[in-house]
């Protein structure tokens, strides 16, 4: 399994990248949203693409829309991975095709919970 990690702290790309690799996801990482649809198109399809809200030039919801719009990767599963705690927000990239949304700060413990809800990992 392949995943890509789309945040602009490499903090947060280091922890979430550990985390996959011992669930023996291959982890790509980009910085921003541009930066992501490049990775997509120079390695291929992910299964699993785990996006930050806030970022530099192009934020996680305008990656989630441009990931939505495009036939290649329609089916790829979206975890919107943020501090954004507004309802109204996490309603918005629901509506948008996020699959699920995991608010930071988060355990190890939980994100494994939620890639177990997606069935990409043994529940």
């Amino acid at each position: 399994m392949r995943a890509l990690v789309v945040d602009d702290s490499r903090a947060i790309r280091t922890i979430i990248s550990r985390i996959l690799k011992e669930l023996e996801f291959e982890v790509l990482e980009a910085g921003h949203g541009q930066e992501a649809l490049d990775r997509l198109g120079q390695h291929g399809p992910v299964d699993l693409m785990l996006i930050d809200w806030n970022m530099p030039v192009m934020d996680g919801f305008q990656l989630l829309c441009a990931v939505r719009a495009s036939s290649q990767w329609t089916a790829v599963p979206v975890m919107m991975v943020t501090t954004e705690t507004e309802m109204t927000q996490m309603t918005r990239a629901l509506e948008a095709g996020a699959n699920e949304y995991l608010m930071k700060p988060f355990t190890r413990d939980v994100l494994r919970d939620k890639l177990a809800i997606l069935g990409l990992i043994p529940a």
